[in-house]
């Protein structure tokens, strides 16, 4: 099963973490916010599909076409930890090869949405520090990693729930005989 979670899991990791590189590199870390975050879940989506194809995997080869619900999901949950982890290496290696200040630029960002909302006075002094807190948060790898983790981890969660419920059922895609 061990072999299974890290195949899987790596497979999804690098193309999840191949398209996170491509665009970062593509757009020197600023894709276009129209379609840049949906671009993002979408891969995150492609490369998770690896889940369903390793709990398939496991239940034809090892359960003889039969697994139950919590194996498949913990086994769903281990292919996504790896493929998460992955995910995290890739974003911090394109933050060193982009060489830009992410945060900086993320920073400036919320603060020109928040002009953009109207913000004035204290309401915009608000806006302004919290942009600044975030810059000074994000600037340390101990707590940017874990928000990168959580970027792309609940999304294998949930696809791990759903393969799990779907592929417990061993008429669905049945093992060759």
């Amino acid at each position: 099963m061990l072999r299974i979670v890290l195949k899987y899991g790596l497979i999804a990791g690098v193309v999840v973490g191949a398209s996170l590189l491509g665009v970062s590199l593509a757009y020197q870390g600023q894709p276009p916010p129209d379609w840049g975050m949906a671009a993002g879940f979408a891969s995150m989506l492609v490369a998770l599909s690896a889940v369903f194809v390793g709990i398939k995997r496991h239940r034809d080869s090892a359960g003889g076409g039969v697994i139950r619900f919590w194996p498949a999901f913990a086994l769903g949950l281990g292919i996504s930890l790896v493929a998460s982890l992955v995910y995290v290496a890739a974003w911090e290696l394109s933050l060193v090869l982009i060489d830009n200040d992410f945060a900086a630029m993320f920073a400036a960002q919320m603060i020109e949405r928040a002009h953009d909302k109207g913000l004035s006075g204290d309401a915009l002094a608000a806006a302004v520090e919290q942009a600044r807190g975030f810059e000074t948060m994000y600037r340390n790898p101990l707590l940017r990693m874990p928000m990168t983790f959580v970027e792309i981890f609940p999304v294998g969660v949930l696809v791990s729930l759903v393969s799990a419920l779907v592929l417990r059922n061993p008429r669905v895609l049945p093992a060759r005989a």
